[in-house]
């Protein structure tokens, strides 16, 4: 018994009649025929009595019509499902970013807009350092990250980059620099630095460290906090200075001023990573999504 045998069935009972149900069907009367022979004979019992000008259904062939629909139903409904998943419309989607990654406003408004295109895709997020998101991807345990991409490369991984944006130096408010709205870095080459371990965003560290290098002096690293979104708090209690991606501005801590870096100064640039040869439709619609909001 396959769906074809249920659906010349469900034909003829509807129909009651087998010549009309054939024309219904796309298909011969006496092919119609055979086929709900075939059923008939594979339950047992009869289906229809064979009338003079059309069928009628037995009390076994009520019986059978009961669930003969029900098996319908849910093979549509399994079609539908499976074919909304080809589509990408729903499934799920696993993103991971960076502790800096999200204050840059492309990383959430991808997120809400992805949400809002395909609200039935089941939508997890994951916080973590770029190398843990980065093993996470390779393990599949993440679809998609936003990191802070550095100089290490992957061969299994695609990354395109999204923003370059400038970087800027926090002094605590009652600092006598803080009188100012721009200055080099040369300026910060006596004071000590509020820093996050590179093991937490290696990309950013390194890019903070080579450019103060660039400059002309080595940064003192004075007070090491366990992410970056801590800096500024430490940097507010007086403990340091440091130098931040210009998005993280946006948090409004009583007790510091960011300032805008004259001349050479770090760039943090924020990048989409996700597998080489990922076949998944979910995964290129939010990639598509996130890039076409850049070009809006």
């Amino acid at each position: 018994m396959d769906i074809r045998h249920i659906r010349y069935f469900l034909a003829v009972a509807e129909e009651q009649n087998f010549t009309r149900a054939a024309a219904k069907m796309g298909i011969g009367q006496p092919p119609l025929s055979q086929q709900i022979k075939d059923l008939e004979h594979e339950i047992g019992a009869p289906l229809f009595h064979r009338l003079a000008h059309g069928a009628e259904l037995t009390e076994v062939g009520k019986a059978f019509l009961q669930e003969a629909v029900h098996v319908i139903t849910q093979v549509e409904r399994a079609k539908s499902a499976a074919q909304r998943a080809a589509r990408g419309i729903t499934g799920r989607l696993r993103v991971g970013f960076s502790a800096s990654a999200i204050f840059n406003a492309i990383v959430p408004t991808a997120i809400r807009a992805f949400q809002q295109a395909y609200p039935e895709v089941n939508l997890s997020l994951n916080e973590s350092n770029t190398s843990q998101l980065l093993t996470k991807l390779a393990n599949e345990e993440l679809d998609v990250v936003f990191i802070r991409p550095g100089s290490i490369k992957l061969d299994s991984v695609d990354f395109q980059l999204l923003d370059e944006e400038p970087m800027k130096i926090v002094l605590p408010h009652e600092h006598p620099l803080a009188t100012h709205t721009v200055l080099p870095l040369t300026a910060l080459r006596d004071e000590p630095f509020v820093m996050f371990p590179r093991t937490v965003g290696f990309s950013l560290y390194d890019e903070i460290i080579m450019t103060c290098r660039r400059v002309g002096f080595e940064p003192k690293i004075g007070q090491v906090v366990p992410q970056i979104s801590s800096v500024v708090t430490l940097v507010a209690a007086g403990l340091g200075v440091s130098i931040v991606p210009g998005s993280i501005a946006q948090v409004k801590i009583h007790g510091i001023e960011y300032l805008d870096i004259e001349g050479d100064a770090p760039v943090a640039r924020l990048a989409i990573a996700s597998r080489r040869h990922e076949h998944s439709i979910i995964v290129q619609h939010f990639k598509t999504l996130t890039l076409s909001r850049l070009e809006s």
